[in-house]
């Protein structure tokens, strides 16, 4: 019989395996843009169809934020090792686009952009709300502010 402790250690190292993507997040330097990265890779190879993109992105935005909450008690609030936001965020900075090499590349520079700069509403976001959803919330309106300016970009042309 599996004691409850020994699930909360379980479920601890989940999310930090999730939390980090794999352990991507323990990488010392630049841990976000490697942890967008490693969306723009999973997207490449993946290349889901718009249903399936929509699933990914809601189901890890709803994981990552669990993982992300569970993740600030041992790492510390918004800690850099924490990266699934940034998997996350890139997500939604795609969606509903072509995965061409153009497409995927300005995304990642422009998520990243946002991600880093912070504009308004982002910080505001981040400021705002606490816990695994403020980690979740801000990348995804990068992410969001990303994917709309590629989205008047691609009709305008």
């Amino acid at each position: 019989m599996i004691k409850y402790g020994a699930m909360d250690a379980f479920f601890r190292g989940l999310s930090k395996i999730i939390a980090t993507v794999f352990f991507i997040g323990y990488i010392p330097f630049a841990s976000g843009t490697f942890g967008s990265l490693a969306a723009l890779l999973f997207v490449l190879f993946l290349k889901p169809g718009r249903l399936l993109h929509g699933v990914l992105v809601a189901a890890v935005f709803v994981i990552g934020t669990a993982s992300a909450h569970a993740a600030e008690g041992v790492f510390g609030h918004d800690s850099g090792r924490i990266v699934i936001d940034e998997f996350s965020g890139f997500l939604i900075s795609v969606f509903w686009l072509p995965f061409t090499a153009g497409y995927l590349a300005v995304a990642f520079f422009l998520f990243r952009f946002f991600d880093i700069l912070k504009p308004p509403p982002v910080r505001n976001i981040e400021r705002a709300v606490s816990g695994g959803l403020g980690v979740m919330l801000d990348d995804a309106v990068a992410g969001l502010m990303a994917n709309l300016f590629l989205q008047l970009w691609r009709i305008s042309v």
